[in-house]
């Protein structure tokens, strides 16, 4: 994606796919398409969110999800598949809710990025 990322960020980000079951932008997009029950949360900022999102996605942003989750998804075993702009935020979002006790989570990489790259429907 063109964005160039500061070396501690990226090690950080490394370090949390090393424990994050992640899948790409096609695999969320069968699980939509065949109706699979799974929650879609956008982890990018609200600004991020108001602009367009992929259908059906609740937004808990990255910064607040440790704090909100359990209130928004009080089952740590709902499937849960997280995304944000290209799949760096939401592997240490992944990673953070996998601490707190929730169990099926996966992280999409290529994010809203490669989610549009594909032109696949999006909402406001």
């Amino acid at each position: 994606m063109g964005k160039q990322h500061a070396p501690g960020f990226l090690a950080i980000v490394k370090d949390a796919k090393s424990r994050v079951t992640e899948c790409t932008v096609d695999d969320v997009k069968r699980r939509l398409d065949a109706a699979e029950r799974f929650t879609l949360v956008d982890v990018r900022e609200e600004s991020e969110f108001a602009t367009g999102h992929l259908p059906g996605a609740v937004h808990l942003g990255k910064g607040v999800i440790e704090r909100d989750i359990e209130k928004t998804i009080p089952d740590p075993a709902t499937p849960l598949v997280l995304y944000c702009g290209g799949g760096f935020r939401s592997a240490l979002a992944a990673d953070a809710v996998q601490k707190m006790g929730y169990t099926n989570v996966i992280s999409m990489d290529g994010g809203w990025s490669g989610w549009n790259a594909k032109g696949y429907p999006t909402e406001k």
